[in-house]
């Protein structure tokens, strides 16, 4: 999933970053918040975390303004300001969950799991498709009775596919949703960690999962051509 931090505190933020990115996310990073209205306005997010307190426009306007443009991604704040009435103003804006500062990144990786879990429908937090097994709680991955493992990448478009298993997914929509800002749309990468996810799904003797569709994409599940 693809995420946007915005925190003008820049030795905080990368380091957040750092750990969202081991944590398999694709992070984009704004320090202030017409920096953040900017990505907003040109890149889709899966969620939001969105400090209050900013330079240029606080956190408060920022999340106005996403709801104002229709955008449904889940806003996480955070905050120092342990008062009830920033919270209550926060929740008012359009956010979704709040945080008091000084937090421990464990609550933080819940939090974002839990959000990222809503939908038109609660999700189930463990994905299968056919005999494949993912738990994203703890981002294990089995075959029947075999264990997998994957690089963050891997398993961040392993996990991307999945939740959209039966579909057809466009290489923009990867790109959106598993690179951050710096990916290279010229670039052959999304080939290669797909061929990178059949090695070690798709191994001699079991049905393949992962297909391609000329033109159009990848997909996991669902039918038996591939190009």
């Amino acid at each position: 999933m693809r995420l946007l931090l915005v925190e003008d505190e820049q030795d905080a933020a990368r380091m957040l970053a750092k750990g969202l990115r081991e944590q398999t996310y694709a992070v984009d990073i704004a320090f202030d918040g017409d920096a953040a209205m900017e990505k907003l306005s040109v890149n889709t997010y899966d969620m939001v975390i969105l400090d209050v307190m900013l330079p240029s426009r606080s956190g408060f306007e920022i999340c106005r303004e996403m709801r104002r443009m229709g955008a449904r991604a889940p806003v996480l704040m955070l905050t120092a300001q342990d008062q009830i009435l920033s919270r209550i103003e926060g929740l008012d804006s359009g956010a979704d969950d709040y945080l008091i500062k000084p937090f421990d990144f464990g609550e933080l990786s819940a939090r974002i799991r839990a959000l990222l879990r809503r939908g038109p429908a609660l999700q189930d937090p463990v994905i299968r498709v056919a005999d494949l097994t993912i738990d994203t709680r703890n981002r294990s991955v089995r075959r029947g009775d075999r264990s997998i493992d994957f690089t963050a990448k891997e398993y961040a478009l392993l996990e991307y596919l999945s939740k959209r298993q039966g579909e057809v997914v466009t290489r923009p929509e990867i790109s959106e949703h598993v690179w951050d800002e710096s990916y290279d749309p010229f670039s052959n990468l999304i080939e290669v960690y797909i061929q990178r996810l059949r090695r070690k799904i798709d191994t001699s003797g079991e049905s393949r999962l992962i297909h391609t569709r000329r033109g159009e994409g990848y997909r996991i599940g669902g039918f038996d051509e591939d190009d």
